[in-house]
């Protein structure tokens, strides 16, 4: 199995296309956002941050979500939210990650009576990206071409389910408008809503959201519950990722693509997994699994794989060597390494490509391959010619820095 140093895998090109926002602020940040807002913390430093909420290991996913209260708290404020990106933008840069696909729930942050709306919401998050790239675009190692640009698309999150409190001022006041409507049908309203507003705001102003995410509980809320919504984004040019195979089996990941038009799946560790396959119409469930596997293999419809989330959420796993990546290589599928929530994991992208390749055997070839993956599978607010071009350069990159380290 080859070694990888770490200066290597800083210095090769990379991507991130499975990066929540709200999951990936950084801790001083965080401090001085609740400082200016208002928002109460269970502590007000980095280390007790990191001792009560923010930690290396969660019981399980409910302690892990556990975190984002606080982070959407702060970034309810504008100009928290445009310092997020911006932040987020420049940490990727720093570790040599190339692009980015930052995805969020904007109506987990929409306070209409504060008079944030959709409009406002999106325009901070695209503000502070489009503002980092713009300084990273023009330094010398871009402009001479020693290196390729940073670019970077947003992708629209919507929830599988929220309550009528708690969860946003807009989910609240949803609920109180639709008050005679069963909950779900209030859940999908809302997703259908942020689906339409998403296609206005990228064909009116020209803003790079380039994709739809269905997040939140799995298990109770099925993704064919939300057939309409993708059927509007598919319909709209609009691409599609589904969260799948994280807390539920692998008829998640069917329903995400049959139901859904998933172009790609987050997560889909437990895909297989046969105890996680609950539907009794399933006899053979090892050939369920093969099935779909050699089906999503095939039509290149690729993964994000999320390592230290994965092993944080899921106490089952507690080996990484146990994880599902393994089965993924091995079945051939398009794998692209990313990290869910850089804070509440405690990670960056070359922390998880040194967890994969320290643990799994990955040759050049198939990291070169990985790499790629993340350019060429990505939802890149251009045309194909122009994402095709932008892998090209990276891949070039890719090339340069492997002779540097002399892999070729």
């Amino acid at each position: 199995m080859p070694r990888y140093s770490a200066e290597f895998i800083k210095e090769m090109p990379k991507s991130d296309l499975h990066l929540h926002l709200d999951g990936s602020l950084r801790l001083e940040s965080l401090i001085e956002m609740a400082k200016r807002t208002g928002t109460k913390l269970p502590a007000d430093t980095v280390e007790g941050l990191k001792q009560l909420v923010f930690k290396d290991k969660y019981h399980n996913l409910g302690e892990y979500l556990h975190c984002f209260q606080y982070t959407c708290a702060v970034l309810r404020d504008m100009e928290n939210l445009e310092r997020a990106a911006y932040e987020l933008a420049i940490d990727n840069q720093l570790e040599g990650v190339n692009y980015i696909e930052v995805r969020f729930a904007p109506q987990l942050l929409i306070d209409l009576p504060n008079g944030i709306d959709f409009d406002r919401v999106m325009h901070a998050v695209n503000n502070g990206l489009k503002r980092a790239m713009q300084e990273y675009n023009r330094s010398e190692p871009v402009l001479s071409g020693a290196k390729p640009p940073f670019a970077y698309g947003i992708i629209n999150c919507a929830m599988r389910m929220f309550g009528d409190k708690g969860f946003s001022p807009y989910y609240t006041n949803l609920f109180q408008l639709m008050r005679d409507f069963a909950p779900m049908d209030v859940i999908k309203l809302a997703a259908m809503e942020l689906v339409r507003a998403s296609v206005r705001l990228r064909d009116d102003e020209g803003m790079p959201i380039v994709g739809l995410d269905l997040a939140g509980q799995e298990s109770g809320y099925p993704a064919s519950k939300f057939k309409e919504v993708y059927e509007y984004a598919h319909q709209h040019f609009l691409l599609k990722t589904l969260h799948a195979g994280e807390a539920y089996g692998a008829e998640s990941v069917f329903e995400a693509i049959t139901e859904c038009y998933a172009d790609r799946i987050g997560h889909g560790y437990s895909m297989f997994i046969p105890e996680m396959i609950s539907d009794n119409d399933i006899q053979d469930k090892a050939a369920y699994i093969r099935n779909l596997a050699s089906y999503i293999a095939d039509k290149r419809i690729a993964i994000e794989v999320c390592l230290t989330s994965n092993l944080q959420t899921n106490p089952a796993i507690t080996d990484i060597k146990q994880h599902k990546f393994k089965d993924m290589l091995e079945s051939r599928i398009a794998t692209v390494i990313c990290t869910d929530n850089r804070l509440v994991s405690n990670t960056t992208v070359s922390k998880e490509y040194q967890l994969a390749l320290d643990n799994f055997d990955i040759p050049l070839k198939r990291l070169k391959d990985m790499v790629a993956y993340g350019f060429k599978k990505s939802f890149f607010p251009g045309t194909y010619v122009e994402k095709r071009e932008y892998a090209k350069q990276c891949l070039e990159y890719f090339d340069r820095v492997a002779k540097k380290y002399e892999f070729i």
